[in-house]
């Protein structure tokens, strides 16, 4: 098996005809199987009922989807849990891929490599009925309030840069939900989809204030792999090739809620 597994990591560095198959098995971490990784807990509406091997919700779905186009079966992928954290740092990676909506920057590029983008999420900001950013439209409104986001995430960013405000710093989406319920802070901020869900789920009488406008950087999601993996190419053709075929938009259609009732803040 080593000597086959050799032979095909030269064939693919030298033919632009080896199978999307023949590519997954020179670089999996796990012989036969694709491994690939998500947060615990995972939320909706990325997964559904924090069981990503289920096939629903729209990271596993999009998983799925990319597994079958590197020659995977349903039945071959195995799933384990990471940190954010853990997975954005250098090193060696216990997967062929993760993702649990990882922003594609260039700082997290010297460290992992990226798939092709498989999403482009606006940033918006949570809240509830009666507090005291409810009904505000611009940017500059926001500037006093307290908002919220995890550590490590282009929505922490964002609050620093666009709405020039001093963030509250929560070590996960989580902890930060926990502070929004007990009205400790005004806002959170995060990724749109998520936004929709913790305002229709977790938050009591839940609100989208707005989303932020896109800033072209930073709001694109990615599969994360190693640095220097030999399936980041195929995997980046695999989500090419789900995107130009209509996989990836019957999936964002059938997982992922509008932007309606969410203005963008001026």
């Amino acid at each position: 098996m080593k000597k086959k597994i050799a032979l095909v990591a030269v064939a693919f560095a030298l033919a632009s005809t080896i199978t999307p198959a023949d590519a997954a098995l020179a670089g999996t971490v796990n012989k036969g199987v694709l491994t690939i990784a998500t947060d615990n807990p995972a939320y909706s509406p990325w997964f559904d009922n924090n069981t990503p091997s289920n096939g629903k919700g729209y990271e596993s779905a999009v998983a799925y989807a990319v597994a079958k186009q590197l020659g995977f079966d349903a039945a071959d992928v195995v799933w384990v849990r990471t940190t954010f954290d853990s997975a954005v740092t250098p090193g060696e990676k216990n997967f062929d891929f993760n993702l649990q909506q990882f922003s594609i920057t260039e700082d997290r590029q010297k460290a992992v490599d990226f798939s092709s983008p498989y999403y482009t999420a606006p940033q918006a900001i949570v809240s509830f009925k009666g507090s005291k950013i409810e009904g505000k439209t611009t940017l500059a409104d926001l500037k006093s309030a307290k908002l919220g986001a995890a550590v490590g995430t282009t929505s922490l960013d964002a609050i620093e840069k666009q709405i020039g405000a001093k963030p509250q710093v929560f070590n996960d989406n989580a902890a930060g939900v926990t502070a929004l319920k007990n009205k400790q802070i005004d806002g959170l901020v995060v990724d749109l989809p998520t936004a929709f869900y913790l305002s229709g789920v977790e938050i009591p009488k839940g609100i989208i204030v707005g989303q932020l406008p896109s800033t072209g950087a930073g709001d694109q999601f990615g599969l994360l792999l190693a640095k220097g993996s030999k399936l980041t190419s195929c995997v980046s053709g695999a989500v090419d090739a789900i995107t130009q075929d209509g996989t990836l938009a019957a999936i964002t259609d059938k997982w992922l809620a509008t932007d309606a009732g969410a203005p963008v803040l001026k």
